[in-house]
This record gives C-alpha cells, sequence and structure tokens, in this order.
C-alpha cells in the first residue's frame, strides 16, 4: 500500500505563501492525488485533487490560491499555497481520495502543519 510522507509546513503570516509537499513510497504515476487538511475539532477535508493526466479540481475555499502539481518522476505532489488566510490553518494530508463521500485509499500520514497567524 502507497503511504505518503508529507512536508514544508510552517508559520506564515497571512497574505503569505508556502509550498508543501508529499511524495509516496512507491510509484503514483497511475493514481489520483488529494491534498487533504484537518483543522482542529474537525474531519479531514478535501482540499484539491490531481488527476493522472494533470487535471486538477479545488474546493471553493481555495480556488484561484491554490495550485496543486505532481512529479511523477519523483512520487511527489505539491501545493503551492499562496494569499494564505488565518482559516487556511491545519494539517495538511496526501491520500488516494476514493469518491462518493467513501474514506480514502491510503492510511493517513503524518501531515505537515501550516499555521498562517500574524
Amino acid at each position: 500500500q502507497v503511504q505518503f510522507v508529507e512536508s514544508g509546513g510552517g508559520l506564515v503570516q497571512p497574505g503569505g505563501s508556502l509550498r508543501i509537499s508529499c511524495t509516496a513510497s512507491g510509484a503514483i504515476d497511475r493514481m489520483i492525488v488529494a491534498w487533504y487538511r484537518q483543522a482542529p475539532g474537525h474531519q479531514h477535508n478535501l482540499v484539491a485533487v490531481i488527476g493522472v493526466g494533470g487535471t486538477t479540481n479545488y474546493v471553493d475555499s481555495v480556488m484561484g490560491r491554490f495550485t496543486i502539481s505532481r512529479d511523477n518522476a519523483q512520487n511527489t505532489v505539491y501545493l503551492q499555497m499562496n494569499n494564505l488566510k488565518p482559516e487556511d490553518t491545519a494539517v495538511y494530508y496526501c491520500n488516494l481520495p476514493s469518491g462518493g463521500g467513501a474514506p480514502p485509499y491510503a492510511d493517513w500520514g503524518q501531515g505537515t502543519q501550516v499555521t498562517v497567524s500574524s
């Protein structure tokens, strides 16, 4: 089973930018991969998805601010986050979305903490 290791989080001021990444334990070139986030007291929520061919989808709250991309040669997926807002504060995770509200296919990794605060 594929496992992800997330990295790149940190503390950033509102309006700032951050790029986080997740590296898989195996090949992901034939997999749809998503970024999720979990704020304290909340469940994991889908943020962005990237398809096998590079098509992308975003939740409304990050549309135009976040960009998901992938480097299959490095088994890595990135999330470029611009114009960050305090409500973006959360632990961010990669996973393999199953669709239809079902749990994702992989186990959750340790995530990477993103804190947006002045």
